[in-house]
Parts: C-alpha cells; sequence; structure tokens
C-alpha cells in the first residue's frame, strides 16, 4: 500500500492510512472516530433560521429493512389486509397501534404520525440510499448521508466530540460520500462498548504518547511544507481532530455503566435499547446527529412473529428516549426522525407463512420534539393502507423538514468536487419542500 497522502483519493484510503498509522505508531486505532469531529461550527456553512427556535439535534431511528406500517402504525381494523395484529388506543386523540406497542402508546401525543409516505424504491439497497441520502443510488458518485448534511450546514456544539455518529447502522449507508472524510460518521458498532480505539495500548504509557505525538506533529509539519497538497492538508485535520477526540472529557457520554441499571433496563438490555439510551448521552453532550439502526424488518417470512419481535425492541427503547428527553427538558431542542425505507403489502402471502413483501407505496414515519405537534397525524392512506390517498411525502419532503426543524435551508446549493450542484432536500425536479404543517 502507498502510504503518500497524496495517493489518498477517497474516504476510505485516507482512514484505512490513519488507521494503519495510529496503530503502528501511537498505540492507538483512531479508526472508529475519524471523520465526524471536524464539522465544527467554524467549517459549518451557516444559514439563516427560518423558524424562531431551531431544534438543535437529530436522533434518526432507522427501521432497516421495510417495517410493515400495517402491523405497526396504520391499522386498518376489520379489513382482510390487517391480520392478527389488534389496535390499542393512545395518547393521541383518534389514533390506534399496535397492541406489540403498548409503551409507546402512551408517548404518542408527543409524535406526530406521517401515515403517507412513498417512495418509488422498492429494493433495499436503493430505498435504504434514497432515505439515508436523498438522492438515486448512482455509479458515477457517492452521495453524502443526512448526518453529513446537516453536519456541513450547522456545525457541532462540541469539537471534542463528533458531530455525526452512527450506531449499529449499515456501513454502506451513512458515509460522506463526495463530502469527504470531515463530514463523515464515528461508527459505534456495540454501544457497551462505546467508541472503540479511543484509550492507548497497554503497552505505551502516557508519556511515551505524548511523546509521539509530538514527533508525529513535526514529521507532519515538515511533510506539510513539501507537500502542499489538499489530501495531505486534509490528513493532518483529521489526525489532529482523531487525537483531540482522544484526548477529550466527553468521552464519557459513550459510557452507558454511568447510568442506573433501572435506567438502562427500561431502554432494553438489547443493542437498540442501549443505543438509543446512548442517543440521549450523545445530545446531553453536544453531538448534532446520531442514527441508531433496528434492523430485521425483512418480513418476507412469518410477518407477524418477526413483527412482534422487533415492536417488543422498539417499544422499550422509543418510548424511554421519548419520555427521557422530555422530562430533562431536551425534547423540544432534539427532533426524533423514526423511518424505514419502505412498508409491506397489504397482501398475506399464505405460502410465506403469512409474510409479507416490499411495499413503497405507502407507509409510515414518526416525528418527535424539535418544534413538531405531537399527538397529530399527517397523511391518509387507502382502506388497505396501499395507497396514500391524503397528502403525499417523499424522502425529499422528510429531508426538508428536518432541515426546517434544524432552520436549516433544505434547497442550499453545495457543489461537490467536480462542480455538480447538490442540495439537503433532493434534486431540484423533485420540488421537495418542508411539512410546515406539522409544527407548531
Amino acid at each position: 500500500m502507498n502510504f503518500s497522502p497524496q495517493n489518498l483519493s477517497d474516504e476510505f484510503s485516507r482512514r484505512e492510512f490513519l488507521r494503519d498509522a495510529s496503530q503502528r505508531f501511537l498505540g492507538v486505532s483512531l479508526a472508529p472516530m475519524l471523520g465526524g469531529s471536524l464539522a465544527s461550527q467554524a467549517l459549518g456553512d451557516k444559514v439563516s433560521a427560518k423558524r424562531s427556535k431551531p431544534a438543535t439535534h437529530v436522533i434518526f431511528l432507522n427501521m432497516a429493512g421495510g417495517m410493515s406500517h400495517i402491523d405497526t402504525f396504520d391499522l386498518k381494523p376489520g379489513q382482510d389486509v390487517q391480520g392478527p395484529v389488534k389496535g390499542i388506543p393512545t395518547t393521541a386523540e383518534g389514533l390506534q397501534i399496535a397492541n406489540y406497542l403498548p409503551e409507546t402508546a402512551k408517548v404518542m401525543k408527543e409524535v406526530c404520525t406521517i401515515h403517507s409516505m412513498q417512495s418509488k424504491q422498492g429494493d433495499h439497497d436503493q430505498a435504504s440510499y434514497l432515505l439515508h441520502k436523498g438522492y438515486n443510488q448512482l455509479g458515477t458518485i457517492v452521495h453524502p448521508a443526512l448526518g453529513s448534511w446537516v453536519t456541513r450546514l450547522k456545525g457541532t456544539d462540541n469539537d471534542t466530540l463528533p458531530g455525526y455518529i452512527a450506531v449499529n447502522s449499515p456501513a454502506n449507508m451513512i458515509g460522506a460520500g463526495w463530502m469527504g472524510a470531515k463530514f463523515a460518521p464515528a461508527v459505534v458498532t456495540n454501544p457497551e462498548k462505546g467508541l472503540e480505539g479511543t484509550s492507548r495500548h497497554p503497552s505505551v504509557n502516557e508519556e511515551d504518547f505524548e511523546r509521539r505525538l509530538s514527533l508525529t506533529d513535526a514529521i507532519n509539519k515538515r511533510f506539510h511544507r513539501e507537500n502542499p497538497s489538499p489530501n495531505a492538508k486534509n490528513f493532518g485535520m483529521l489526525f489532529d481532530e482523531a487525537v483531540r477526540v482522544m484526548k477529550s472529557e466527553d468521552l464519557a457520554a459513550f459510557d452507558l455503566t454511568k447510568e442506573s441499571p433501572t435506567i438502562r433496563n427500561r431502554y432494553g438490555r438489547h443493542t437498540f435499547g442501549q443505543g438509543c439510551l446512548l442517543a440521549r448521552r450523545l445530545v446531553e453532550h453536544g453531538v448534532r446527529f446520531i442514527e441508531v439502526t433496528l434492523g430485521d424488518w425483512d418480513t418476507h417470512y412469518d410477518n407477524f412473529t418477526g413483527v412482534q419481535a422487533r415492536c417488543q425492541l422498539l417499544d422499550s427503547a422509543y418510548s424511554s428516549l421519548i419520555i427521557d428527553l422530555r422530562e430533562r427538558g431536551l425534547l423540544e431542542s432534539t427532533l426524533v426522525v423514526l423511518s424505514s425505507e419502505f412498508g409491506r403489502t397489504p397482501e398475506i402471502q399464505k405460502q410465506h407463512r403469512n409474510g409479507r413483501s416490499h411495499h413503497p407505496g405507502a407507509f409510515t414515519s414518526l416525528l418527535a420534539g424539535g418544534g413538531v405537534k405531537g399527538g397529530m397525524t399527517y397523511g391518509k392512506t387507502d382502506k388497505e393502507a396501499r395507497k396514500v390517498i391524503e397528502n403525499p411525502v417523499t424522502f425529499h419532503d422528510l429531508n426538508s423538514t428536518i432541515a426546517y426543524s434544524l432552520g436549516l435551508d433544505h434547497a442550499k446549493v453545495i457543489e461537490s468536487p467536480s462542480k455538480r450542484p447538490f442540495r439537503m432536500a433532493g434534486p431540484d425536479k423533485e420540488d421537495a419542500g418542508p411539512i410546515t404543517e406539522v409544527f407548531g
């Protein structure tokens, strides 16, 4: 491998170089934290707020695999498509949700339920790419994920931690694409372990570590004088920021043992539950955008057993997150988004043990906090939850709404290194805009 930063032409190779260098020379692995912390306020492109009191943080809950809207938040009682799922009342007037979600039902007064999501992408990879990035997947360019857009446009509240953190999320969907490693997420694969690679190797004491850092700094300065290329400069910034994150007192945010057993149990002792708890702690420490993924919603076979199992994990984590944010005074400043890449078909496929197939034509997303009016529903599907019949919403509209909550301009154009124009809302032709009706 050629270790010259001049040849580090893409995000992956830069990270690979840094990982190898840090392991060999400093006795640490900086790989999990490279990228997100560079989106400081000084680097953010500021846009005038369109709301008087915009949100400052986003928690994005990714229901990967295609969550069945019919069996969770868009029930159709009395219809053949409903199957065995029963509806239960919620704290949102007139709204029933699945009996698998009893704790979530109690917090729906804080939630806006969007019943009219729709997309044209029915393939997992294409649909998830569109959900995360607002553009269709192409072979010629890799687009930035939503978290990269948010940290690019709004910066971060804490320059000693990454501005964008992804928990248990698909690596091919969360990257910064053409925005580069400065706006890529720090990745947490297991919330129980926190941000791995943030401590010195036992064989390297603090004195040796500082000495090696000093030597590295001297070598870097000389190299940059002799090789004044953008990639070399980017490498130096990444390395400096990674070390700063490593030394941050706010790394305590990743230590879930500081929470009481009662709180941890309430969220659920599983990856998604502890990921949601970690998200709340990261918001408290100034992290701008956190994504947490709950997968295995792809219920082609045995849909009702699968949905019930997923809902048990979702119920404890989601309800606890909303309650916790509210009680700590953080809900108004934190937009909590829950979405899947598509829904499931109304047809129940008996030949597949009562499975449901992919259905991008209609599905449900949830918004809470961030100035959103709780207890309301937006949009409507037909009697089978097959088609949107009122107020259709695309991912471009959803992204625009997230931008609006944050006080950002959803249509602000940023050019890629190849001078191609891109927007957080997606392509111009989509004519996307925020759903302002859902805000108080």
